[in-house]
């Protein structure tokens, strides 16, 4: 007998088997038990993510005599599972797209089951149908005969004509998480006899990337290559995955500004066929957990290896260098879709974190004298971040008062945060807002123009796939609208360290298009974690 692959071997045969999308399991497993079952299902989602798996259960529970749908044990699902019931029709879109090939199947429909209580057509990759051949199935799926049941399953729904989704149950299947794949993994090595330590699955799963399908399918390539042994090592090598000590180098000779070392480095695993893009994701992985110990040292979000690797490389470089390097990845990451060569991206980049400036120049209003100075000091970027995170870029903002009541009328709040950015806009460092001129701006906000701004806020997550805007919102995610002035918005955050993303962003770039956009308004940014909120609302 031929062999047969992991993914078919262990295909789940029962809801209670999926891994993951609970939230299609439990409504489905409810339907069927209250007896309230659609005539068309649209399961869209992400390869490998159990939508065919998902429609054959369903099938099987609907048509199942035994006493637990689906049993598995009466001859409709044994049927269904070895893939020979009548009853069960799966066309393939891809190929089966035309007008007369939609124009046949309806000719079928009308025929009643032959062993089964519902005739079930599963249509794979629905989106490939033409728009002819959409339009004739459409009568048929709006009043199909009692004894049929549509499951659409495509990785598109975009590309579906409104009037076919409208007609159907629409379930929208998620990435399977790392955590619900890993114990999946798990399961199949005990029933395999493969042996794999925690970082080899947790490798796999970051390399399946929410398919589980994708999963097992790496699984049986690694088995193929170590036979019933598999290390961490070997499942770099054979899909080109750099390791976390290879990663810590990179960036210690990048900080060291080691430009030969680093770019003959990248062009190494390049020619060891290492992906580039990858490297970048794990790069920026590994960056953003250095910033993760450096806020929570006991932290379990990261991993052992990972924090052993960081302790030795990354926090010899200060958190304004990481977070720097971070955002130029990131930046570089988004180009590849476009990029010719990627390497090239990639090693200018480096190249680009590397010739960072160790002069920084702290700007500072002298809130007596309206003064504005500017400090120049030399940072030793060799010293632990310890010593350099009190010395960190920084701007006060202090604004002057009313000589006579201290207070700032809501005119004057305008002016001098227009005046604030101005100065600010000459920097070259971050932003840290003062407590002072944050209790003006709080002062100088309006009340319904904050509840405007919230309502349009909320739309932000239709932003983040734009590619015009998709690095705006990005950064304004994670936070709420604090308060509203008519040229302003106070942005509250759950860390200090998305407030200052936010505030050099807004010094950088700005963010008056995006809230022209999203607002309606081109509004200057301001932001602070909740610590500070805290602070200057007490």
């Amino acid at each position: 007998m031929s062999y047969k692959a992991l993914y078919r071997t262990y295909r789940p045969q029962t809801f209670e088997d999926v891994a993951g999308q609970s939230h299609v399991t439990i409504t489905l497993k409810n339907a069927i038990k209250e007896n309230r079952i659609a005539h068309a299902y649209l399961f869209a989602g992400p390869r490998g993510t159990g939508k065919t798996t998902i429609a054959k259960i369903l099938a099987k529970a609907i048509n199942c005599t035994g006493d637990h749908p689906p049993c598995n044990e009466c001859p409709n699902c044994k049927a269904i599972t070895h893939g020979d019931h009548p009853d069960l029709i799966e066309i393939d879109a891809a190929s089966n797209n035309g007008v007369n090939e939609v124009r046949d199947l309806i000719d079928k429909v009308k025929y009643a089951p032959i062993n089964a209580k519902y005739k079930v057509y599963i249509i794979d990759e629905v989106h490939m149908m033409t728009s002819g051949a959409f339009n004739a199935l459409l009568k048929t799926i709006e009043e199909p005969p009692a004894h049929v049941i549509f499951i659409f399953a495509t990785t598109e729904p975009n590309k579906v004509l409104p009037t076919i989704i409208s007609r159907c149950q629409r379930f929208d299947f998620n990435k399977v998480s790392m955590h619900d794949i890993k114990y999946r993994l798990s399961v199949v090595c005990k029933n395999e006899g493969i042996e794999i330590d925690e970082n080899g699955l947790t490798l796999i799963a970051q390399l399946a990337d929410g398919g589980m399908r994708d999963a097992l399918s790496i699984l049986d390539q690694c088995v193929a290559y170590c036979s019933s042994h598999i290390d961490v090592n070997d499942i770099r090598k054979i899909y080109g995955v750099v390791t976390s000590e290879d990663i810590g180098k990179l960036f210690y000779s990048v900080y060291k500004k080691d430009v030969d070392s680093f770019v003959k480095d990248i062009q190494k695993y390049s020619d060891m066929g290492m992906d580039i893009k990858r490297l970048t994701a794990d790069f920026i992985h590994m960056l953003k957990d250095s910033l993760i110990l450096d806020y929570s040292e006991n932290s379990t979000l990261v991993s052992d290896m990972n924090k052993d690797m960081i302790r030795k490389y990354f926090k010899l470089a200060p958190i304004n260098f990481r977070i720097k390097c971070m955002e130029e990845l990131m930046d570089t990451y988004n180009k590849y879709t476009y990029a010719s060569n990627a390497l090239d991206y990639l090693e200018a980049s480096l190249l680009k974190i590397s010739s960072y400036s160790y002069e920084s120049k702290t700007h500072i209003i002298d809130s007596d004298h309206n003064d504005f100075k500017e400090v120049e000091e030399e940072e030793n970027y060799e010293t632990s971040y310890d010593d350099t995170s009190d010395n960190s870029d920084i701007i006060e903002k202090n604004t002057q008062k009313d000589d006579n009541n201290g207070i700032l009328e809501k005119s004057e709040i305008s002016d001098v945060s227009r005046e604030t950015l101005k100065q600010s806009e000459n920097a070259d460092n971050k932003i840290i807002l003062n407590d002072d001129f944050v209790v003006q701006l709080l002062v100088g906000a309006n009340k319904m123009e904050r509840n405007i701004d919230t309502t349009k806020f909320n739309n932000i997550g239709q932003f983040t796939s734009s590619l015009e805007f998709g690095k705006y919102a990005a950064t304004l995610r994670n936070s709420v609208i604090m308060a509203s002035g008519s040229n302003y918005i106070v942005v509250c955050t759950s860390s200090e360290i998305f407030a200052k993303q936010i505030n050099e962003f807004e010094l950088n770039y700005g963010y008056e298009d995006f809230m022209e956009v999203l607002l309606g308004k081109a509004k200057k940014v301001f932001a602070l974690d909740k610590t500070q909120q805290a602070r200057v609302l007490d």
